[in-house]
């Protein structure tokens, strides 16, 4: 196992750069998650933990953040985003998908209203879109056509951030630009054999079952 302890920003970064891939929560794979490796007395303080790195990790561009693993938060590195984005959309560019009539009509909406907005707290996009967008922006993200770019913070008057963040989103292609789409070349299958090998590497002795249920 490459997973160390998590005690900043910096080290989740690192960690999420080298090994592709790491879910916010336990999961069904012992060890494979930010919440086992980060120590308790960093969850619940009044300092900064894994719930604040979010935005600022997001914000190194080494990485993307969304309910990627079965509508759960993962990290994917940007090295695997262009892999991850070919597998999951089946090698299709969201309008693509539209064209084949393989949209539905409230995924198509609220895509382009992030889209347009570049981007959108989810807030703002339930005041565009109305207010039941949590199922859509899931399969938006279990998709790769949207992503978190922030988590947005109320300031209190001393200028301290408090209350639990709101979720902003983006496109990967406005974050990232075209290099998401780098891996079209590549049969999707083929980019999630390349997915699973690498992370089977890096856990070792995982059950490989779990795994495949994880990553579909």
């Amino acid at each position: 196992m490459m997973i160390t302890d998590i005690t900043c920003p910096g080290e989740l970064a690192d960690t999420v750069a080298r090994i592709g891939f790491l879910p916010f929560f336990k999961n069904e794979i012992p060890g494979f998650s930010i919440e086992e490796h980060c120590p308790p007395r960093l969850w619940f303080t009044n300092e900064p933990g894994p719930w604040e790195w979010k935005g600022p990790v997001i914000k190194t561009g080494t990485c993307a953040y969304g309910k990627f693993f079965r509508g759960k938060a993962v990290y994917v590195s940007l090295e695997w985003l262009p892999h991850f984005c070919n597998y999951r959309r089946d090698g299709y560019d969201f309008d693509a998908r539209c064209d084949d009539g393989l949209v539905y009509y409230r995924d198509r909406e609220i895509y382009e209203a992030i889209a347009d907005a570049g981007k959108i707290s989810s807030n703002e996009l339930r005041q565009k879109v109305g207010k039941d967008t949590d199922k859509y922006l899931t399969r938006l993200q279990m998709q790769t056509y949207a992503v978190n770019s922030d988590f947005l913070y109320g300031r209190d008057k001393n200028g301290k951030s408090y209350g639990w963040g709101t979720a902003e989103f983006s496109t990967p292609e406005y974050l990232y630009g075209d290099v998401v789409r780098s891996r079209y070349d590549v049969c999707p299958a083929d980019s999630y054999t390349a997915i699973f090998d690498h992370i089977r590497g890096v856990l070792k002795n995982c059950n490989e079952k779990a795994l495949h249920r994880l990553l579909k």
